[in-house]
Formats: C-alpha cells, structure tokens, sequence
C-alpha cells in the first residue's frame, strides 16, 4: 500500500481556495495602501495615522505568513510529520497576534510622548488618507468576515483582527482630526491612538490565547471531556476508560487516543467500531485512536489493580444476588 493513502481515518490536508484568493485580493491592497498611509502619516505629522500605517505594515507581513500557513496546509504528510503540516497555521496565527500586542504597545508608549510634546499637525491631509483608509479596511474587513463564515481558519480569523483594528484606526483618526479641527487640542491624536491600540492589542492576546491552547494540545473547549469519557463507557462491552488525550491539530482537526478495559466475551473490534461511531457522530471526532486492553495482561500498576479488585467484588455481590 502506498504511504500516500496511510493516513485513510482523516485527511490531514486543508485545502481552503476561498481563503487563499481571499487572502491574495487582501494582501495586494494592503500593501498599496501601506505605502499611501505611510507617506501621508510623515508628511502630515499625524501620530493616529502613522500608528495605523505601522500596524498596515504588520498586516502584510501577518498576511504573508497566513499565505505560507496555507500553502503548507495542503501538502500532505510525510514519514517525519504525520500530521501534515496543518500545525503552521497555528504557529503564524500565534506570531501574527504576537505582533498585534507589541504594536499596540509601541502605539501606547509613542502616545504617551506626544501627549508630554504635542506635535502640530496638516489636518487636510490626516483626513484625507484616513477617509480612504476608512474605506479600504471596510472592504478588506468584510471580505475577510465572509471567508471566515464560509472556511474556518485562525490564520484568516488573526488577518480579520489586524483588519478590524485598521478599520477602527481609520475611524479614529476621522474622528480625531474633526475634534482637533474645532477644538485646537492636539491631544486628542495620541489619545484616540492609544484607545485603538487598546483595541487592537485585545483582538491580538484573544488569537495568542486560541493558538496557545492549540500548541499546548490542550482539550478544545467545545468538548467536555468527561461527558466524552462517560459517552464511551457506555459502549457495550466497555468496562474501564482511562488514559484518554484529546486535542486539536488546527483549527476543526481534532484528535482522540484512549485505552479501554473491556468485557473478553465481548469481540474488541465492535467494541472499537462502536466507540468510534460514537466519537464521530455525536462529537464530529473522525481521528481516533483505541487501545483495548486487559487488565490481567497489561501492566496498570495500582490503578490496574484497583480496577480488578472492583471488578471481583462486583462479581462476587452478582453471584449472592
């Protein structure tokens, strides 16, 4: 048999076409738009809109490395990496809400600076950029929520974030340079710079939390693992569950290995069909992994020994009924 069709429980590739043109049209605009932003931001000496241009910059970048995540995502797995290369997606989605935070932090501490030595600036020009920014990330961010209701993907979902902090920086900035306008109080540039860097740094620890419960293979938070267990135990034939792991490769792949005690009258593969049906229509788990075991034979230590022990008592106070 060939190594190409090993792997015959669960796809471990991803091909997402819709992302990926998503992502290409979304990479493409924001880089010329970058360029624009950047030399509007210097010749206009606006704080709000040289903080959104250098978070434009961190959007190409985070959507580059969504590109190589996707790319990689489709091929498929091999003698060293099992999985597939699906994991990557998790790994740039973690340095692209990595990103976020310490952009956010420099918005902050160049926001503290200008408001010590506010700095004066060509309102016209500020307003100008920002309004067609406004309407670039408006486009982007839509097109991105679009792609991320249709395919699931924490890379596009932290490429959204990037884009919703940019529409919300544009949206500041408008604001900013009205207020600035009829007031004269320059300090509303690096204020309103620093609310969205709040904003921004929020969305970018939310994608850190998600990828870092991912890489950390610890149980997805839409299973319950004890519900699972006792789901399990309930099989016919199943008489002890234990050893029992359950994480996500990537976003939707998800994985499940466990050992079982079971009945020795019973034959092990209904018991392992049975289990896996279960897993799979109730849970959506497709990859799983069962260990039958017996606890005379396989080595459990004092829990093995527990187990046995339960198990005669309970047969000894069958036989007095």
């Amino acid at each position: 048999m060939s190594i190409e069709y090993d792997y015959h429980h669960l796809h471990h590739v991803k091909e997402q076409s819709k992302s990926r043109k998503t992502l290409w049209v979304t990479l493409i605009l924001t880089a010329f738009f970058t360029i624009v932003e950047i030399v509007g931001g210097v010749l206009s000496n606006s704080l709000a809109l040289l903080s959104d241009s250098a978070h434009m910059i961190s959007d190409v970048i985070a959507l580059g490395l969504s590109m190589v995540a996707l790319k990689l995502a489709t091929r498929q797995p091999n003698a060293r990496f099992t999985f597939g290369f699906l994991r990557f997606e998790i790994i740039a989605s973690f340095l692209n809400g990595l990103a976020l935070c310490i952009i956010a932090l420099g918005i902050f501490i160049e926001g503290i600076q200008r408001i010590i030595d506010p700095q004066p600036i060509k309102l016209a020009l500020m307003l100008g950029i920002a309004s067609i920014g406004f309407v670039v990330n408006l486009v982007l961010t839509l097109v991105l929520h679009n792609s991320v209701k249709e395919e699931d993907n924490l890379n596009v979902k932290s490429a959204l974030w990037h884009f919703f902090g940019d529409l919300l920086s544009s949206v500041g900035v408008i604001i900013s340079s009205i207020i600035i306008y009829y007031t004269g109080l320059l300090l509303f540039d690096p204020l309103i710079s620093m609310v969205i860097g709040g904003i921004i740094f929020t969305g970018g620890s939310k994608i850190i939390r998600e990828s870092y419960l991912i890489l950390m293979e610890s149980v997805p938070e839409r299973f319950n693992l004890d519900e699972i267990r006792s789901d399990i135990a309930r099989v016919e034939g199943v008489e002890d569950v234990h050893e029992m792991h359950l994480w996500a490769v990537s976003t939707d792949h998800y994985s499940l290995t466990a050992h079982v005690f079971i009945n020795p009258n019973i034959q092990p593969f209904c018991v392992i069909l049975a289990i896996n049906e279960t897993l799979k229509s109730k849970y959506g788990i497709e990859h799983s992994t069962i260990q039958i075991e017996h606890a005379d034979i396989n080595p459990h230590g004092d829990y093995g020994k527990e187990f046995l022990k339960h198990q005669r008592q309970t047969n000894r106070n069958g036989l007095r009924l």
